[in-house]
């Protein structure tokens, strides 16, 4: 092992296609007919919404979803369910899984 390897990028990449959602959702609520607007204008916020949510919270969910699978019930930033999160993952190095379960764990605090 190197103290000068270079650092693991991120194995867990979030795909941000709320904009693209977004902007349809603006285009479709511009031709509406009145009684579809209601609908179109609540689907538009949450859309904004999500589309506004930093990639951390989004990585937290994804560690929590893969935690919740295993059946694990405790902290997301044990060293039990950093362990999970490796079985579950294993392309995840451990500075990664500890990485990502400090995200979940910041999320629900």
């Amino acid at each position: 092992m190197s103290l000068f390897r270079k650092p693991q990028p991120l194995a867990v990449l979030v795909v941000r296609d709320a904009p693209d959602v977004v902007a349809a959702l603006r285009s479709a609520l511009e031709a509406a007919p009145d009684a579809e607007r209601p609908g179109l204008e609540r689907a538009l916020a949450l859309a904004e919404e999500s589309a506004g949510r930093p990639d951390g919270e989004l990585r937290g969910r994804w560690v929590r979803q893969r935690l919740a699978a295993a059946g694990h019930q405790g902290p997301a930033d044990s060293v039990e369910a950093i362990k999970i999160l490796r079985q579950a993952e294993p392309g995840l190095t451990l500075l990664q899984a500890v990485t990502y379960a400090k995200e979940a764990a910041a999320a629900e605090a």
